[in-house]
């Protein structure tokens, strides 16, 4: 598949307020095709939020949120702007524990809406396939008739990753995926990342700066609303105001 290029979302002039409290602040931003972007900053930054106005769940006091060729993101519910081509992994997995791995992604097809008629509807061989080659990139393929709620917390994590891949979004929203996993767990999930970015624009929200510094193409700092720095992870760390609110903490 031929990479696209250029620009596959943008942000311009986002504030959003909560009880009187701004938690974005005339944001700009934007992500591009095949590009593994991390968003990083201290608790509280915006970070979260800023995924919530992409996919919809919080919306805007001011600004736009531009995909694709011309979409406003901003105006749009949730499932409008999933089936556009953006997907959302959140902090805390959200698994069907006790259905198998094969039922979990099956629910998570977008071609269907209800539940019975996604688990016991005929699949098509073009989803059988999407669902045992995700379980393959996962190195779950051993487990896909075991319930989800006997794998282990790094492997719910993929599971729901793979939720998200099943989709096939051409955006991928990640909210800490590698938060609680053992350093081979993140390596792996590291991997999967930077395969998924190749065809796919990857946003990565997470606070392990390691897991950032072996997978980033590009980093984003937030602080108090604000894009306070961006670059590359090297640029990033030499900031003295990114050491200051940030990295020199602890």
């Amino acid at each position: 598949m031929e990479q696209q290029r250029g620009t596959i979302m943008y942000i311009e002039d986002i504030t959003v307020t909560f009880d009187g409290f701004q938690a974005l602040k005339e944001v700009d931003f934007y992500v591009d095709h095949g590009e593994l972007r991390a968003l990083i900053g201290p608790n509280g930054a915006g970070k979260t939020t800023l995924l919530d106005v992409i996919c919809g769940r919080a919306r805007p006091d001011t600004g736009r949120v531009v995909f694709g060729q011309r979409t406003d993101l901003s105006k749009l519910e949730e499932h409008e702007i999933t089936l556009l081509g953006i997907g959302r992994k959140f902090q805390t997995p959200t698994v069907f524990k006790n259905l198998t791995l094969i039922d979990n992604l099956t629910l998570a097809l977008r071609f269907r809406r209800d539940v019975m008629a996604t688990l016991f509807g005929a699949l098509t061989r073009s989803h059988t396939d999407k669902i045992n080659s995700t379980l393959q990139t996962l190195g779950l393929e051993q487990k896909a008739q075991n319930k989800a709620g006997a794998l282990s917390h790094g492997e719910m994590q993929w599971l729901e990753i793979g939720m998200v891949m099943v989709q096939e979004p051409a955006l991928f929203l990640l909210d800490e995926p590698v938060a609680g996993m053992t350093r081979e767990e993140r390596e792996k999930t590291g991997e999967i990342l930077q395969d998924l970015a190749k065809e796919h624009a990857v946003l990565v929200v997470e606070h392990d700066m390691e897991f950032v510094r072996q997978t980033a193409h590009r980093v984003t700092v937030l602080h108090e609303g604000r894009i306070l720095c961006e670059g590359s992870v090297a640029h990033v760390q030499s900031d003295p105001r990114v050491v200051e609110v940030y990295l020199g903490r602890g």
